[in-house]
């Protein structure tokens, strides 16, 4: 059985591409910020202090443009740029520049910053 969770480039394409249900990109994201879901119940034990703080439920990336800065402002400088680098994406093109495309892509982009830093 394949992870669910696996940050393979195919799932991250197919956020970027919406191919993949708003709920799920949401998912990913807050698996790996720590979120973990117990008998219906929000356990944020592994979610680092200043987001349980601000969020103590996961955020809907989304739909809150404040949860979405947050995600940008804690990718590394050095990870930036790992759209084009590691998926080879170019943008979208001026009709596209929508807040949901562009939030899924600023979630692709700490996904893929994820992966980097945490190696499998």
């Amino acid at each position: 059985m394949t992870d669910p969770f696996a940050l393979t480039d195919e799932t991250l394409q197919a956020i970027l591409q919406d191919q993949v249900e708003d709920a799920i990109a949401n998912q990913l994201v807050w698996h790996y910020l720590g979120y973990r879901q117990v008998d219906g119940q929000w356990d944020t034990t592994l979610v680092v202090s200043h987001w349980r703080e601000e969020y103590p439920t996961p955020p809907d990336f989304i739909d809150s443009r404040p949860a979405t800065v947050k995600l940008t402002r804690s990718i590394p400088k050095e990870d930036k740029q790992l759209l084009k680098e590691e998926l080879k994406f170019g943008g979208y093109k001026v009709d596209e520049l929508v807040p949901r495309k562009t939030r899924r892509a600023t979630m692709v982009n700490w996904l893929l910053s994820y992966r980097k830093q945490h190696p499998a």
